[in-house]
């Protein structure tokens, strides 16, 4: 089939515009400029909805959550009035779940990428895997844990995560954002970037603050992101004395003119599928200090563009930072060399053809 003609029904469940539903934009802009005719099953309040209007034609999935048990209805309803070639879901949680099954029960061959790797129950990832044609993950990491779990390995393909440096090239005024964050024009900026849950490791970073604070007084950690533990790490914060230098500074739409102003990204997360924002890091040249931790060493070569650390041992991450902060010659060589790993082996085009060989494959076996 040839892919002007090709017609691609997506199923993206995320509200906010970064992480998968940001992969999920570029993957509709590179498809468009291919000819493919997408069509976007989405919330209609969603950021992505709002910005997919000119690489696809949004559905919009009016569901109160992920397992809305309406969910299968609408996606039936979507398949029957499109007559999509192919489905391809996104996300988690219902959504992968009823694409697959509905689509294999319309008869449409479908793929679904699988972007985080917490694992799953190993027979209902079988069973919810065995629906579609081929599993998509976005790093090396994600495809051992499904192979651990004993998905079919020859449904699986690895199709890494992308990231358009050229985003990084207007940055904000380092003293505008100094100013804005309301910090001193000689702080120095520790971002992190993330989701405020467990796993990503802000409670831990709060615990070692005191010790980098106390010798290296300019130092701020700005920690930018949303989530249901703002509350306890607010409270760590204060009990570790150090609300002078821990800033909550919530989920920005501009952190591609951010990130090129920060110091050091730190990451100190126990569970990443790949991670976008160490990608993002990269390609706006900042060194980073990250846990070795699913696909995270695919982005961060330690000693190259970054540290790796036990993200579960505080004075590892705690030696990587003091590390970033005596050496800044060392911070910016590293930062230099994430920016030439990234434009190397992370690109736009390189994500888009990934997609599409898999799409080629399983039409042609359908």
């Amino acid at each position: 089939m040839a892919f002007k003609s090709l017609r691609v029904l997506h199923v993206e469940t995320g509200r906010h515009l970064y992480g998968g539903a940001y992969q999920v934009l570029l993957l509709l802009r590179g498809l468009a400029s291919l000819g493919v005719e997408n069509i976007l099953c989405a919330p209609p309040e969603s950021a992505i909805a709002r910005a997919a209007g000119p690489y696809a034609t949004v559905v919009p999935l009016k569901i109160t959550g992920e397992l809305d048990p309406r969910l299968p209805w609408i996606l039936w309803t979507a398949m029957d009035r499109w007559r999509p070639h192919l489905v391809h879901a996104h996300s988690r949680r219902g959504a992968d779940w009823w694409a697959g099954l509905v689509a294999w029960r319309r008869r449409i061959p479908s793929v679904v990428t699988r972007r985080v790797d917490n694992p799953e129950n190993a027979a209902l990832a079988r069973l919810k895997y065995g629906f579609f044609g081929r599993i998509i993950a976005i790093s090396e990491a994600i495809a051992r844990i499904l192979r651990a779990q004993r998905v079919r390995a020859e449904k699986i393909r690895i199709v890494k995560s992308c990231i358009e440096p050229e985003r990084f090239g207007n940055p904000y005024p380092r003293e505008k954002v100094l100013r804005d964050f309301g910090l001193s024009q000689n702080s120095t900026l520790i971002g992190t970037v993330a989701q405020l849950i467990a796993r990503k490791g802000h409670a831990r970073l709060i615990d070692v603050a005191p010790d980098v604070t106390g010798r290296y007084p300019a130092a701020h950690f700005c920690f930018f992101g949303q989530g249901p533990l703002m509350k306890a790490l607010r409270r760590r914060v204060q009990f570790r004395k150090v609300f002078e230098h821990v800033h909550f500074l919530g989920f920005r739409e501009d952190m591609d003119r951010i990130f090129p102003c920060l110091d050091l990204l730190v990451h100190p997360a126990t569970m990443e599928g790949l991670g976008v924002c160490l990608l993002e890091a990269a390609a706006a040249g900042v060194p980073i200090v990250a846990g070795r931790a699913g696909g995270i060493p695919e982005i961060v070569h330690h000693g190259i563009n970054g540290l790796l650390i036990d993200p579960a041992n505080e004075r590892e991450l705690l030696s990587a930072i003091l590390r970033m902060l005596q050496s800044p010659e060392e911070a910016r060589r590293m930062g230099t060399a994430g920016r030439h790993l990234v434009e190397a082996k992370f690109s736009l085009q390189a994500m888009v053809q990934g997609n599409v060989a898999v799409y080629r494959e399983i039409l042609e076996a359908s």
